[in-house]
């Protein structure tokens, strides 16, 4: 009887062991970042304003991710993730519930990895980590004016599939591609980047490149070209930067240049190139207490649909002090500063002036200069 006793319990552990493996084979995460404070701009519209804000520090955003182990150095993986105004509860994006990124497919240590769903190009990949837009947990306020490179990841592509190289000793690649899902038009509303980055030491060197092709039908079908809010029948961004890390601290310096090519502000046949140079920093004083800053300079052109050439200029800057509480909760305090001069276009006749406004986050400024100061109050699960 001892013996039998011991041999079932013997089985029952070995498959409560069993069990526990093939549980710890596949794992579903809930995750997110909560942002809220209270932010005071000095012109938005014409007046200033105070407002309870939400995301002007960093995303507010809940999603699901998870991986199932295949075997042989192969994972089923698949991420679901939408982004919310805090201060109300309503989703962003015209109220779709994963607006920030959806998508499954297969991960292999050996040769990468290749996904299909909504997902963020390569310019956010490789170029966004090394701005402060995408640094220090994300400052939204240092996107660049306009987003107009999309460094602020304002916006994902839908209908993607997207490649991601594994690491070979510091470098990596990835592409996307954008169907425009838009029967008999293969290329109308179509989307496709490229990128590579490469790390050694305190040292990282990236560069990306990006295309969108404007669908004419985007206010009605689910096309690529519909995530993008800038107008413009086909928009290329492309950008190298750098980024030094020393001690506490970091130092990185960034250039894109965007092309828009036709109908941009909605004005038909308007052509627009901005360049943006930026350089920016962050440094530990202490392990909980942390300063991030930004300089960028922007400079635009603007062509033809009867204008005479135009040169708009933005000089943006943002600064912050960031205190953790927990490794999972901070406070802050962030401003941001924005003097725009020139015109957007102008005929002769019909004059677009250039305003101000930071990050394309906040209304545009009935002058040339834009103030934000915003105190808050972050949290990540």
């Amino acid at each position: 009887m001892k013996i039998k006793l011991n041999k079932t319990l013997l089985a029952v552990a070995a498959l409560g062991a069993f069990s526990v493996a093939a549980h710890a084979q596949s794992s579903v995460t809930l995750y997110g970042s909560l942002d809220a404070g209270i932010a005071y701009v000095n012109n938005a519209g014409g007046h200033s304003a105070w407002l309870q804000s939400s995301s002007l520090l960093s995303n507010t955003y809940f999603g699901l991710k998870g991986t199932e182990d295949l075997g042989g150095g192969l994972k089923a993986i698949f991420r679901l993730e939408s982004g919310f105004d805090l201060s109300n509860g309503g989703f962003n994006s015209n109220g779709s519930m994963f607006n920030r990124q959806a998508y499954v497919g297969i991960q292999s240590t050996q040769y990468g990895t290749l996904t299909l769903g909504k997902q963020y190009d390569s310019v956010v990949d490789y170029l966004s980590p090394l701005s402060l837009a995408g640094q220090a947990g994300v400052v939204n306020l240092a996107a660049h004016p306009l987003n107009n490179d999309n460094i602020g990841a304002q916006y994902s592509i839908n209908n993607s599939i997207k490649y991601e190289s594994a690491n070979y000793s510091g470098f990596h690649f990835g592409g996307l591609y954008g169907f425009s899902n838009d029967a008999g038009q293969f290329s109308n509303g179509r989307a496709w980047s490229v990128g590579a980055g490469y790390s050694v030491g305190p040292l990282t060197v990236a560069a990306a490149y990006d295309q969108t092709n404007t669908d004419l039908n985007a206010a009605t079908n689910a096309s690529a070209a519909a995530t993008v809010p800038f107008g413009g029948d086909v928009k290329r961004t492309f950008g190298v930067g750098a980024n030094y890390a020393f001690g506490p601290g970091t130092a990185g310096v960034l250039w894109t240049r965007t092309r828009i090519q036709g109908s941009t502000f909605g004005v038909s046949g308007l052509n627009a190139r901005f360049d943006n140079i930026e350089v920016n920093g962050t440094y530990s004083l202490t392990p909980a207490l942390a300063v991030v800053g930004n300089y960028t300079f922007t400079y635009g052109k603007t062509t033809g649909a009867g204008s005479t050439s135009s040169d708009p200029k933005w000089h943006s800057a943002t600064l912050g002090v960031d205190y953790s509480l927990s490794k999972r909760t901070d406070v802050y305090v962030a401003g941001a500063y924005q003097h725009a001069s020139g015109n957007i276009y102008n005929d002769g006749t019909d004059v677009i002036a250039n305003s101000a406004s930071i990050a394309g986050l906040l209304p545009a400024s009935t002058t040339q200069n834009q103030v934000a100061a915003t105190v808050g109050m972050r949290h990540r699960f």
